[in-house]
């Protein structure tokens, strides 16, 4: 049984994470969240702690985002778009027990007003912001680094929230550059 309770947008992913895991889910019913959800949230949180698992799309980003300016501490877990893919649909409701339990395995914990481990230059230097395919080599360590993908501003903030090391920063951009490794 997982300790904390997983918020997830509605039903259909509730279905799916307890065929992946013994959990109690929050679900926020999509994302028009109300007051009472968040307040749910929130008790969760001082409670058992809650888990972001919404879908890897702008819905689920700007639910998430929702979430954590309102409710601090939170862990987030994140599905590649691949992988919660099904016939044009993505959602976490489309994702194998297998690959739900691989991103439940790889949370991340939001540590707020958390200072940056890396620069800007970092990113720049790395070909994730001015550059020609920023956007594919950001969604690739984005995966790498289980941070799921986004635009270049808010990798940055991810990547302070997540307290993501320099080490697993450049690891996950040399994997990139070397993918016959």
């Amino acid at each position: 049984m997982i300790k904390e309770i997983i918020v997830v947008e509605g039903k259909d992913d509730t279905t799916a994470i307890k065929r992946a895991v013994e959990a109690d889910t929050i679900e926020t019913g999509g994302s028009a969240i109300n007051r009472a959800i968040l307040d749910r949230i929130r008790l969760a949180q001082e409670r058992r702690g809650v888990i972001v698992f919404t879908d890897p799309d702008h819905a689920g980003e700007r639910i998430r985002k929702i979430i954590s300016g309102k409710v601090s501490g939170c862990k987030h877990a994140f599905l590649p778009q691949e992988l919660a893919e099904k016939r044009g649909d993505i959602g976490v409701e489309n994702a194998t027990p297998d690959a739900i339990r691989s991103a439940l395995a790889n949370v991340k914990t939001e540590y707020e007003g958390a200072v940056s481990l890396l620069t800007w230059e970092d990113l720049i230097a790395a070909g994730l912001v001015v550059h020609p395919d920023a956007a594919a080599r950001r969604l690739e360590v984005g995966k790498k680094l289980g941070i799921g993908y986004c635009n270049g501003k808010q990798f940055y903030k991810r990547c302070a929230a997540f307290q993501i090391s320099r080490e697993e920063f450049e690891a996950a951009v040399e994997q990139l550059d070397r993918p016959d490794q």
